[in-house]
C-alpha cells in the first residue's frame, strides 16, 4: 500500500506580499515637506535680519558722515526741514512732488537758475530731512503746516508759491486758505483734481510693504546694482547731488507720512472739487511733453481750472514729468517774464 504524502497547508501569510501602509507614508512625506519649508523660511528670515541689520548700520554711518542741508523748524506736529538759497530778491517757496526723497536736491537745477530770487524749499513730513511720521496728510493739515513754518521763519510776504506735481493740490488749497500771503502761483506739471466721486476708504493695509523694501536693504541693493533706475534725467546735477539723492531714497522710501499722503490722493482731490484760484491771483503753469499725445489733455484740464483767473499762462515744455531736471533755464526765464517787476512781492 502506497504512502499517501501528508498535505500541508501553507500559512495564509507565507506567500502574501508585504503590506503597504500608505496611511503611514503620507504623513511622513508631509512632515518632510514641512521641515524643508520651515528650514527655507528660517533661512529667508535669517537673511532678512542680517540684511536689515547691515542696512541700518550703513544708514547710520551715512547719516553721520554726511552733513544735513537746511535747518529743521519745530512746529505743532513735529519738525520740518527747510532749505534757503539767497536772502534778497523776490521770495519764492518751492514744494515737491509726491514721494520725492530729497526735495532741496531735486530742485537744485532750478534753484541755481533762480539765483536772483530768495528761494526756500519746504520739505513736508516724510520728505528730505523732515520727520518721517505725521498726522493725516490732508490738504488742510499740509497747508496749515506750511503756513506755520513760513510764519516761524518770518519769510517775506506775499511770496510766490511754486510746486511740482501733487503740490498742485496743496497750492490750490493754500491760496484759498491764506490768500493774502500769496502773490502768484507757479505749477510744474501740477496735478489737477478731476474727482467726480465722494471720499473713498483709505487703503493703508499694504503701505508697510514698500517701507519694508527700504528697511531690509532691498532698495539699497537695487540702486547699487542699477543706479540708472533712480537717476535724474539730464546733466544739471553734480555727482554729489546724485549720490545723496540715491542714499536718501534708500532712507526715506515708503515712510509713514508719504504712505498716508498717497492713500489720501482721492480724498484730497474730492475736497478740491469746484475750488478755483482767486480771480486776481496770477498763475503760471508748465506742462510736460510738449507735442506729445497727452499734452493737450493736461493743458485743457489746467485751462478749465484757471478759466476764472484773469492773468494766467500755460507753457508746454519738452521733457518728462520732472521738468525742472532738464528745463530749469527756460523755466526760470519764463518765471521772470511772467512775474515781471514787483509781481513776486519783493
Amino acid at each position: 500500500m502506497g504512502i499517501i504524502p501528508r498535505r500541508t497547508h501553507a500559512s495564509s501569510t507565507d506567500h502574501a506580499p508585504e503590506p503597504t501602509d500608505r496611511s503611514t507614508k503620507r504623513p511622513r512625506r508631509r512632515r518632510r515637506v514641512l521641515r524643508i519649508l520651515a528650514i527655507v523660511a528660517l533661512v529667508v528670515v535669517g537673511l532678512g535680519l542680517v540684511s536689515t541689520a547691515a542696512n541700518l548700520l550703513l544708514e547710520r554711518q551715512e547719516r553721520a558722515s554726511i552733513a544735513p542741508y537746511g535747518e529743521r523748524v519745530e512746529i505743532a506736529g513735529g519738525a520740518l526741514n527747510v532749505y534757503r538759497s539767497g536772502s534778497s530778491g523776490p521770495p519764492l517757496v518751492l514744494l515737491s512732488g509726491l514721494g520725492t526723497a530729497a526735495p532741496a536736491l531735486d530742485f537744485a537745477p532750478l534753484i541755481r537758475e533762480l539765483g536772483d530770487f530768495n528761494v526756500i524749499v519746504v520739505e513736508g513730513f516724510g520728505y528730505g530731512y523732515s520727520d518721517l511720521s505725521a498726522s493725516e496728510r490732508t490738504n488742510k493739515n499740509i497747508s496749515t503746516e506750511l503756513h506755520e513754518v513760513l510764519g516761524k521763519l518770518n519769510f517775506t510776504q506775499p511770496y510766490v508759491l511754486a510746486g511740482h506735481s501733487i503740490a498742485g493740490f496743496y497750492m490750490l488749497d493754500y491760496a484759498n486758505r491764506y490768500p493774502a500771503e500769496v502773490s502768484a502761483v507757479i505749477g510744474i506739471d501740477p496735478t489737477v483734481s478731476t474727482a467726480k466721486d465722494g471720499p473713498v476708504e483709505l487703503p493703508l493695509e499694504g503701505a508697510g510693504w514698500v517701507r519694508m523694501l527700504s528697511v531690509t536693504g532691498v532698495v539699497r541693493a537695487v540702486v547699487a546694482v542699477a543706479p540708472a533706475l533712480v537717476e535724474p534725467d539730464g546733466d544739471a546735477f553734480t555727482a554729489d547731488e546724485r549720490e545723496r539723492m540715491r542714499l536718501m531714497l534708500s532712507w526715506n522710501l515708503g515712510n509713514q507720512a508719504v504712505a498716508d499722503e498717497t492713500s489720501r490722493i482721492s480724498n484730497n482731490a474730492a475736497d478740491l472739487r469746484g475750488v478755483t484760484y482767486p480771480d486776481a491771483l496770477p498763475v503760471l503753469a508748465f506742462v510736460s511733453g510738449a507735442g506729445s499725445p497727452g499734452e493737450p489733455a493736461k493743458a485743457e484740464a489746467l485751462e478749465n481750472l484757471l478759466k476764472n483767473v484773469k492773468r494766467h499762462e500755460i507753457v508746454p515744455l519738452a521733457g518728462g514729468h520732472y521738468l525742472h531736471w532738464t528745463q530749469a533755464k527756460p523755466m526760470a526765464e519764463a518765471i521772470r517774464k511772467f512775474l515781471g517787476s514787483g509781481q513776486a512781492g519783493g
